[in-house]
């Protein structure tokens, strides 16, 4: 079984990932245009956005530099990192029973070209040669329970 790692990433709100995915799109975006970019999908105002720009420079999840008169933000992690750690701190919180439950409904849900699939197959054969028949639950500790009602 391969060993978990995640990189710690600060939480990243609802808002701030709107935010934060134009920024991993446009690599470096001056703060009017963020803002004007945000104000065409949401009614926020710029203050709104300002505020989120200070908090995700706080969470030292974007630098600033001063440019003439403008600001220019740059992410300081990259959106994949930012994604593998997200799901990752959420999986760590599921039943491990029910994680491949979780797993099928994401797939069944989720657009996924071709090659997404190709590579999903071909993960799932590798680990299909090692897979346990089951997997006990975590939800209590050993000791505390004759089985589990998940």
């Amino acid at each position: 079984m391969s060993e978990t790692i995640t990189k710690n990433i600060p939480e990243i709100t609802p808002a701030e990932w709107e935010l934060m995915r134009i920024v991993w799109t446009k690599g470096a975006i001056v703060s009017r245009d963020l803002i004007d970019m945000l104000q065409a999908k949401r009614d926020w105002s710029d203050s709104t956005v300002k505020t989120l720009l200070r908090r995700l420079v706080n969470k030292g999840l974007l630098t600033t530099e001063k440019e003439d008169r403008r600001f220019i933000y740059r992410a300081t992690i990259s959106e994949i990192d930012a994604m593998d750690d997200s799901s990752q701190q959420l999986f760590d919180h599921l039943c491990a029973m029910k994680k491949g439950q979780t797993l099928l409904h994401l797939v069944d849900h989720t657009t996924l070209t071709q090659s997404d699939i190709a590579a999903l197959q071909d993960l799932l054969a590798k680990k299909a040669a090692s897979a346990p028949e089951s997997v006990e639950c975590d939800c209590l500790p050993k000791g505390f329970g004759d089985g589990c009602e998940c």
